[in-house]
């Protein structure tokens, strides 16, 4: 009954409850960035690579939610706020056109771009938002705008001193929630929730753009589609471990929340720990690549690492989002991370198929076990699975 009485006040303030239809579009210009970090993490898998993807996705993830933030307040009812919003779009694609050269030859426009991106933020938010909301906004919009200067300071350097700059947004942007009072923001639950499930579900997407553009001109046979079968099932078993049952949880228990409590949480389970959990998606999408790449011969150690480092992260973002939101078992994603990460030798000493079929197993085992132990607390998910299906046997049975 709260939960509707809720519901009934959010909407009687004009805040969204579901997305629309531009912010979909919207996130699907968003997560072009994510189709372009895979892309160049593809190109040189390695830790200097892999930090270059965190130093750019950090500021990009960080506008990115504060865009969910916006439209949570401030919905694209009228034609100057989608046209705003648009020019919101356009920043965020300067931004992921300039990801594969940032470091090299266009940190400029991506400077740029995302400078494009935090200036609309912050006079959308400051026009149009509730009083609370854009006195909050305020309060938050210097710490934003220097972190938007940086990254455009940043662009207009060369070598090291770029990393340091950057670097240094990513930490302004991080402090910045412990540095001034965020309240007066709003956190509508079914519209913030779905709009970060959103996007997890297009970043997932790109998983199997991976495969389908690692095999362009591939001859068609079974070891090719038994590949692509198991990168696939692998996509799937990380959609199932956040969508079985965390999505629903996740926005029940910021739902539970009372209003003005609601901040601070949000920021910890949809900010900072959905950031290693999508680095994730981005990892595993370039290692899925590169394996299917290998054929049936043995992985390198970029490719294996890649493979099984990306799947440890997203269990990893997706155990600091348990904590953050108080939800069971954080746990079990935890103890998954070194299992996993234990795989990827097999795709050096045998085959990247082999790694890709044992990681497959091993991650659909825990989120089984995970599924089980919940389903016999008594827990419930709108989703039917395997778990679903073990426990009525377990019951009958027993």
């Amino acid at each position: 009954m709260s939960n509707d009485v809720s519901a009934q006040a959010d909407a009687a303030e004009g805040g969204q409850l579901r997305a629309s239809t531009l912010e979909l579009f919207f996130d699907l210009v968003f997560v072009f960035t994510i189709t372009q970090l895979t892309h160049a993490f593809s190109e040189h898998p390695g830790w200097l690579e892999l930090g270059r993807v965190a130093l750019m996705f950090g500021p990009i993830w960080w506008m990115y939610s504060g865009y969910v933030f916006l439209t949570n307040e401030v919905a694209p009812s009228s034609t100057v706020r989608r046209s705003w919003l648009l020019v919101g779009m356009l920043g965020f694609f300067i931004v992921a056109l300039a990801v594969p050269e940032a470091f090299t030859g266009s940190g400029l426009a991506f400077g740029i771009g995302y400078f494009v991106v935090n200036t609309v933020h912050t006079g959308l938010f400051y026009s149009n938002g509730g009083r609370s909301a854009s006195s909050a906004i305020l309060r938050i919009a210097p710490l934003n705008l220097l972190s938007a200067g940086l990254v455009l300071a940043g662009g207009l350097v060369h070598g090291w001193p770029r990393y340091l700059i950057w670097g240094a947004a990513l930490v302004v942007q991080i402090v910045t929630p412990y540095l001034v009072d965020t309240g007066g923001f709003v956190i509508r639950a079914s519209h913030f929730a779905e709009r970060h499930g959103l996007v997890i579900i297009v970043a997932l997407g790109e998983s199997v753009v991976a495969v389908g553009a690692a095999l362009t001109g591939a001859e068609i046979g079974v070891g090719l589609v038994t590949t692509v079968a198991l990168g696939l099932g692998l996509a799937y078993v990380l959609w199932w471990a956040y969508f079985g049952f965390d999505d629903e949880r996740g926005e029940l228990a910021l739902e539970a929340l009372p209003r003005t409590a609601r901040v601070r949480p949000a920021v910890l389970a949809y900010g900072y720990a959905m950031y290693p959990l999508l680095i994730g998606i981005v990892v595993t999408a370039a290692g899925i690549r590169l394996t299917v790449a290998h054929g049936h011969g043995p992985s390198n150690w970029p490719a294996a690492w890649s493979l099984s480092g990306g799947i440890a992260l997203f269990f990893l973002g997706q155990a600091l989002f348990r904590m953050a939101l108080g939800l069971p078992r954080a746990w079990t994603r935890l103890a998954a991370v070194p299992v996993v990460l234990a795989i990827a030798p097999i795709g050096i000493a045998w085959a990247g198929w082999a790694q890709l079929a044992v990681l497959l197993v091993a991650a659909f085992s825990a989120v089984v076990a995970d599924d089980y132990i919940g389903l016999r607390s008594g827990e419930s998910s709108i989703y039917a699975s395997p778990a679903t299906t073990l426990l009525r046997v377990v019951r009958r049975d027993g």
